[in-house]
């Protein structure tokens, strides 16, 4: 497999951002390092959200079916970030399977789920353990987003829920909703590709979830609906989403940085009542109850 690298360099506070939207735009992962002179110090930030450095250096790994540029050009675009001068460096062959596994190990989500890959034994045989490798598709539970997602249908799946997730990616938030008790999931992604790798997640994981591409008609009003995707979107869709939400039924958006969530709450707020919002390494998860 014939891999590149795309280096950019930019503001560690447009680092998350940027990382999110180019895994949801096709890389195979994303890692940054600090780029600092001697001494400096991280950005100051407002009580209660993370420090950042000033300047970061992104990598994302792409594979031979994308073009690096054209994957800097879709995901700069979807995250709001100014698109960049950047380097692609050929990556050397290499055991990637093997590289990949001994990086990703089980993670703790939650107070009872863990996200466990297939070749790890889970850690607490009695948790409920989503079985779930690192892939194509956004959602492995190491990002804040899925985590503050995952907690929150820990919260409210109480047995027998109707649950929508839309922008489902691997379809990890449908799998742990059903896991949980949860009567009936459906999962939406524009990507094909993404609806293909969560039916395997799902069969891999003994439920039955039904996943469609967006687009494609289907009648459900959901008890929970939860959307982990980024704010602009989020703000397109939010007369659809509540559509989706019966009256009384909870809904959760996640994939929304501190100082975009004033906004997205806006484009809501006349269906939705605003809970208490949570929050993660300066991202937050909105949830309250439709009108």
């Amino acid at each position: 497999m014939t891999l590149a690298a795309l280096v950019v360099h930019l503001s560690g506070k447009e680092a998350d951002g940027l990382s999110d939207a180019l895994i949801e735009a096709g890389a195979l992962s994303v890692s940054c390092d600090d780029v600092r002179d001697a001494g400096a110090a991280p950005d100051l930030a407002e009580p209660g959200e993370p420090a950042s450095w000033p300047r970061v250096r992104l990598t994302a790994l792409c594979g031979s079916e994308h073009a690096p540029e054209q994957l800097l050009r879709q995901a700069c675009k979807a995250s709001g970030v100014a698109m960049r001068q950047h380097d692609v460096i050929t990556v050397p062959d290499a055991d990637w399977v093997a590289k990949s596994r001994s990086e990703f190990g089980p993670i703790r989500a939650s107070r009872r789920l863990w996200i466990v890959p297939s070749w790890s034994t889970p850690p607490d045989p009695d948790a409920i353990n989503l079985v779930l490798d690192p892939g194509l598709a956004f959602g492995t539970g190491s990002h804040p987003t899925t985590r503050l997602c995952l907690r929150w249908l820990e919260r409210h799946v109480a047995g027998g829920e109707t649950v929508l997730d839309y922008g489902c990616g691997s379809g990890i938030l449908a799998i742990a909703a059903l896991k949980l008790g949860a009567g009936h999931a459906v999962g939406v992604d524009i990507d094909p590709n993404a609806i293909s790798i969560a039916e395997s997640n799902a069969k891999r994981n003994g439920v039955a979830a039904d996943f469609l591409q967006s687009g494609a008609p289907f009648a459900l009003t959901a008890d929970l609906v939860v959307a982990n995707i980024l704010a602009n979107p989020l703000k397109v869709l939010a007369p659809l989403l509540a559509q989706r939400c019966r009256p009384g039924g909870r809904i959760a958006l996640a994939g929304i940085l501190r100082e975009q969530a004033e906004d997205v709450a806006k484009c809501y707020a006349q269906w939705i009542a605003f809970a208490q919002e949570q929050e993660d390494e300066g991202w937050v998860c909105l949830s309250g109850t439709r009108k």
